[in-house]
């Protein structure tokens, strides 16, 4: 059939090029592997770093996406033709939905980054431009580890920052060679250092070792007692060190942090109170580290979220505030001054679990908390609304996979 100039607007004759362009259009030089549940893991695991798009033919975010994709890769073969070194592919999710079940796919296009078949906590979630995704791939391939030239170095380390430290005899070792597949995947979370030879000798007393040293001037290093060797050891033990229990949350990693899927229990306090939050940090792994992975621990900056403060009445005048955001509702801890009572804090996290906070702030208390003799009246109530769901992944930017939520 002969579509006739009339029936062909500007916008269906753009798409329709973009889809010839994706068709048609891929460069010599690209090499989009596509994978299967036969070829993922082999290729993945043989790739020192490869770039992932999990994708939708329908939607119309990832049919724009293709063309930049593949231009992308084609860019970065140039330096680095070798697929041990980068790889470029993609999965089908309609074809493949047990690969987007495995790696829990919630939206199109996901671009999500591997290191040695392991796939990486953060996504790309940066602009969709040749030149960025170019950049960012060409980024992962710098070293991660900053050698320690003179040990006079480690006097001015940053220690607003999780600093790592290995001290080798000989870089070309199994020792270090396992710290550097340890560092390249921690990279954003920690600062990996390293010293050689005759520069790591007066710290090689019982031979090589790894220390770690936490945020602020006057906390003791910390020593890795494991086999360097072993490196799902030095992996698990470097990772508890850069990736804490309390996690800050910033524009920046907000729709990383509520695509997670994990109800928030967030400390709202100023950027120089300190004491609120070391307080927050030892009550949360106190009482409630049992309840990891069912919740989110996060503190936030009061002048930076001055929104969610508003929408739950509050302001930054009246920081510290605890509140949980279950993405439906947003909840406040009564007073911040009972965090250190013994269990309140963990009974707070346990009734939205129970959906007690929900039903009291529907119906009332709930009836076993009324006085035995006492008639109990439902007492109508609307919680705020979720404030953090706007950080949420945009529709504007991703096809949503609809997932419900429960009600809490």
């Amino acid at each position: 059939m002969t579509l006739s100039a009339p029936l062909l607007h500007s916008d269906s004759i753009g798409h329709i090029l973009l889809l010839l362009a994706v068709w048609f259009g891929t460069s010599a030089h690209s090499e989009i592997i596509s994978l299967d549940s036969e070829n993922i893991d082999q290729i993945l695991g043989n790739a020192d770093v490869a770039l992932v798009n999990f994708y939708a033919d329908w939607c119309r975010f990832s049919q724009m996406l293709h063309p930049i994709f593949e231009e992308a890769s084609s860019v970065v073969k140039e330096e680095f033709p070798d697929q041990k070194h980068v790889v470029f592919a993609r999965v089908d999710c309609d074809q493949h939905a047990d690969i987007a079940q495995r790696y829990r796919i919630s939206k199109y296009p996901t671009l999500k980054l591997f290191r040695n078949g392991m796939m990486m906590k953060r996504e790309y979630r940066g602009q969709r431009s040749v030149s960025a995704l170019a950049d960012f791939v060409k980024q992962q391939k710098n070293d991660p580890v900053q050698e320690i030239l003179d040990l006079n170095e480690m006097e001015t380390l940053d220690r607003s920052k999780r600093n790592i430290i290995g001290f080798f005899e000989q870089k070309d070792s199994d020792n270090y060679r396992v710290y550097e597949k340890v560092s390249n995947i921690l990279r954003d979370d920690c600062v990996f250092l390293a010293a050689f030879g005759s520069v790591a000798k007066p710290e090689r007393y019982s031979g090589d070792n790894i220390i770690y040293k936490p945020l602020g001037m006057n906390t003791p290093d910390m020593v890795y007692l494991g086999s360097l060797t072993n490196f799902d050891l030095a992996f698990a033990w470097t990772q508890d060190k850069c990736v804490p229990l309390v996690r800050e949350i910033t524009f920046e990693n907000g729709e990383e942090l509520t695509e997670e899927g994990l109800p928030f229990l967030i400390l709202f306090h100023m950027k120089e109170d300190n004491e609120s939050l070391e307080k927050f940090q030892h009550e949360t792994a106190r009482q409630l580290i049992s309840e990891k992975g069912t919740i989110n621990f996060l503190h936030a900056d009061c002048d930076k979220f001055r929104h969610p403060l508003l929408h739950i009445h509050k302001t930054p005048e009246d920081c510290p505030v605890i509140a949980i955001d279950s993405f439906r509702h947003m909840y406040v801890f009564p007073d911040y001054k009972d965090i250190d009572t013994p269990g309140t804090l963990k009974q707070f996290v346990l009734d939205l679990h129970s959906g007690k906070l929900h039903r009291e702030f529907h119906h009332g208390p709930d009836p076993t908390d009324v006085v035995p003799g006492q008639p109990s009246e439902e007492v109508a109530s609307s919680p705020p609304e979720s404030s953090f769901q706007k950080l949420a992944p945009s529709e504007h930017r991703y096809t949503i996979l609809k997932r419900e939520r429960d009600e809490l």
